[in-house]
């Protein structure tokens, strides 16, 4: 593409620029290849400006930067205010504006955008709808292999694969849409037919500053809503009412029990699943799942809602969500052979704690012990820390803390702040998450339930700058071949 062509959203009018051939976008110098565009991001801990020697070095035919003095360059620099959203700009103009072609649904929200995203995937399957699921499990997509990445990726890579899912056939995306994509642009420039918000709840406050900041983030997909739009907003969370005001498009409201729009107007959850009955307008639609716990109930309504908005038939919505007995690392259950149950799940934010724990500590007969691993993330809110630890502590018989995910911190000053939490010594410390997770398991009892939170099917643990190969499943799963 003719760079003019490229930047003609993001420059003057009247500007014009000699005849560049673009041959791609970059925000990596390493990237850059003969004709690339070179985006020059300023980021937490490396400036993008500095690599643009690089980036010309390597062949970029063109530069966008945020109008700091570079000299002179021997190839266009466009002088943008905000970087960010012109990488967002020039993406979805370089492959077309794929979204346009394709129905989108953003799902935000704390905990939750997952499942509610998987529930609904098997719905729309279950319709025969071509769709893709976007988020914290990779590309979820006939055709494609996984291939996980950040929540909701960045906006080269975001528009690259909306234009190869469209040109493949696919009709709607289902997407989770995470606090920091909102508010870095990475989604300035996709057209979302459908909002949905889960919940609200601390989380993400080592980059928000607040609590409203945070709200402010995730407003910013309702903000993007247009009015022939929907959004889906649940009202059992006590930021809903608020997060509905900030849209233009219609509210669909919906609460587990009511008044809304949506609802349960039977609601059974137990040992054995969620079962129910979901009230939308004069519409019934039974819900029999074999998922657990209130939260689940929740992330079903939200996907049962979403589906109505789109028109699902609902005998197709009842179907769907029978066909989804498990979400990859949620909730997920390994039997011992000696009769103990594992459940993994990726829950690592103080709210989802309560939900899971209080959810399996109800699962656990009187004789048998519930233990729990877990570990606290680096580089990240470090205010909840105590507070998980508490909750891991007021559910749990034995606690097996060891790392998940240190990052650039130490290791040992994260346990420390966890055990700030804990009231008496039961518990133990691990520097090494496997041998923490293989002790839990070797003092399991044929009652007992080990719970392993944070990681889920994580395959790494992000450890001073490096992936490291780590799984939890894996381990568990060897424990039980061996055992």
């Amino acid at each position: 593409m003719q760079l003019e062509q490229l930047v003609k959203d993001i420059v003057m009018d009247g500007v014009s620029f000699p005849p560049v051939d673009v041959t791609g976008i970059c925000t990596h110098s390493g990237d850059v290849t003969d004709g690339s565009l070179f985006v020059a991001i300023y980021g937490t801990d490396i400036d993008g400006h500095d690599f643009i020697p690089q980036a010309i070095d390597n062949g970029a035919s063109a530069i966008i930067s945020n109008g700091r003095e570079l000299g002179i360059l021997p190839v266009p620099n466009i002088k943008v205010a905000n970087p960010r959203l012109a990488a967002s700009r020039v993406a979805a103009e370089y492959y077309g504006h794929p979204t346009k072609e394709l129905t989108v649904i953003g799902i935000t929200g704390t905990n939750g955008k997952t499942t509610t995203a998987s529930i609904l995937n098997k719905i729309m399957k279950s319709a025969d709808i071509r769709t893709a699921q976007l988020g914290t499990l990779g590309i979820i997509a006939d055709g494609f292999s996984p291939e996980k990445t950040l929540t909701t990726p960045d906006p080269i890579s975001l528009q690259r694969t909306f234009r190869t899912l469209a040109d493949k056939g696919f009709t709607h995306i289902i997407m989770e849409v995470s606090s920091h994509a909102l508010d870095q642009h990475r989604v300035a420039d996709v057209n979302f037919d459908i909002g949905a918000f889960t919940n609200l709840s601390s989380e993400h406050l080592d980059y928000h500053p607040s609590m409203d900041d945070y709200f402010h983030a995730k407003t910013k997909l309702f903000h993007s809503l247009p009015i022939t739009g929907t959004a889906i907003v649940n009202f059992d969370d006590e930021r809903g009412p608020a997060m509905a005001r900030e849209s233009q498009a219609p509210v669909v409201a919906l609460a587990k029990r009511g008044p809304a729009d949506i609802y349960y107007t039977e609601l059974s959850v137990d040992l054995n699943g969620i079962h129910g009955m979901v009230k939308a307008g004069d519409m019934l639609i039974n819900v029999s799942s074999s998922l657990l716990g209130e939260f689940n109930a929740e992330n079903i309504l939200c996907a049962v809602s979403i589906a109505i908005s789109l028109g699902i038939n609902p005998d197709i919505i009842q179907n769907g969500i029978k066909n989804c007995p498990t979400v990859s690392g949620r909730m997920e259950s390994l039997q011992l052979k000696n009769g103990a149950s594992v459940i993994v799940d990726y829950a690592h934010t103080s709210d989802a704690y309560t939900k899971v724990l209080s959810t399996i500590h109800q699962m656990k007969i009187p004789e048998g012990k519930m233990n729990i691993v877990f570990g606290c993330g680096g580089d990240r809110d470090t205010t909840k820390r105590s507070e998980m630890g508490r909750i891991a502590e007021q559910f749990g018989d034995q606690l097996w803390i060891t790392p998940d995910n240190p990052r650039s911190e130490e290791i040992n000053e994260i346990n420390d702040q966890i055990l700030m939490g804990l009231s008496d010594s039961s518990h133990s410390v691990f520097e090494d998450r496997s041998i923490g997770l293989n002790a839990a398991l070797a003092a399991l009892n044929k009652e007992d339930i080990l719970v392993v939170l944070g990681k889920g099917r994580e395959a790494y643990q992000e450890i001073k700058g490096k992936k490291i190969p780590y799984s939890d499943i894996k381990i568990i799963e060897t424990f039980i071949h061996e055992n």
